[in-house]
């Protein structure tokens, strides 16, 4: 069991005022028996009516609407949660009978989304890699954690080569990323070989920098285990989602899971601004000025442009993911 507070700032800077800005955020912990949400505080600029509703995935989400001109868009959560070690996967049913119950629920309408399978050039090469680790004689969770092993292995961490709008050929031809390419990869290895797999996007909690991507969102994949439910791996460091790990949202990939994204009217130049501090139990991580030290900053420009469109920009929060 673990303790972590968390304080996830997003600020949008405009050049000149903005008007009738429509948002959704995906900034609630998930509450389940591994996850103990203690206390969320959200505090946005202007104080809107937030509609709070779950969405298709099951995922809580809020809408707001800022309607006055603003220069500035504050969203502040901070949240206070309690985790639990995961249980894994016995052994008790032979690989024969998962295999064969994932083929029975593969039309079942709940696993749908979660087998689509992702269409792109490079296809052939990767199905390669995964018959080559699809090995029925292994159960699913142990076939889904040696093709886990398979990314961390093959792929280099990497920052700053890839972004929130980098396709799957670009990944696969530069054997390298960040957290959401690794679980990007992770993702379609897994539904071409029958296992249902759904993207997660949360934080990972420091403990002593044994872990990429700590301090920062964080993306990883849910494969789902016959008879066992889903279990999450986390390509980008070789293990098994445990209690270091704090769940926001699940989806078909990073785009269900955006922590903020909506549209506004306005200027096209803005800065986005996010930063993230994590407290592991009694002791702070990050210093309190978290305001004043953004942790990740990104700047559109175009003059050429009247008004612009959250929508455009709806993943460029994942690209924190990046650090």
């Amino acid at each position: 069991m673990a303790t972590y507070r968390i304080k996830h700032i997003t600020r949008y800077t405009y050049t000149a005022p903005a008007i009738d800005s429509a948002n959704q955020i995906l900034l609630y912990p998930v509450e389940d028996q591994f996850q103990e949400v203690e206390n969320h505080n959200l505090v946005i600029s202007c104080n809107p009516h937030i509609d709070v509703y779950d969405d298709y995935f099951g995922n809580r989400a809020g809408l707001f609407t800022i309607v006055v001109p603003h220069y500035e868009l504050n969203i502040v959560s901070e949240i206070e949660v309690i985790t639990h070690p995961v249980s894994l996967p016995d052994n008790n049913t032979s690989p024969e009978n998962q295999w064969n119950y994932l083929k029975m629920i593969r039309e079942e309408y709940i696993y749908l989304d979660f087998l689509t399978k992702e269409s792109f050039h490079k296809s052939n090469e990767l199905l390669a890699e995964v018959n080559e680790r699809l090995n029925l004689l292994a159960t699913p969770f142990e076939v889904a954690r040696n093709m886990s092993s398979y990314v961390y292995d093959h792929f280099e961490y990497k920052q700053g080569i890839t972004s929130v709008e980098t396709k799957i050929d670009a990944v696969w031809n530069l054997k390298a990323g960040v957290c959401q390419d690794f679980a990007h990869i992770l993702l379609v290895m897994l539904r071409m070989a029958g296992i249902p797999s759904r993207y997660v996007s949360g934080y990972i909690c420091p403990k002593n920098k044994d872990l990429r991507g700590e301090g920062a969102t964080h993306a990883w994949v849910d494969a789902y285990i016959p008879h066992h439910g889903w279990i999450g791996l986390d390509p980008t460091n070789n293990c098994i989602v445990s209690d270091r790990h704090v769940r926001l949202a699940v989806g078909r990939n990073f785009t269900d899971c955006t922590p903020v994204k909506g549209t506004y009217k306005g200027p096209s130049e803005h800065t986005l601004e996010v930063s993230v501090s994590i407290e592991n139990g009694a002791v702070k991580t990050v210093t309190d000025n978290i305001e004043g030290a953004p942790f990740f900053t990104y700047q559109v420009r175009n003059q050429n442009s009247e008004t612009n469109s959250y929508r455009k920009f709806l993943e460029i929060q994942q690209q924190q993911q990046q650090q």
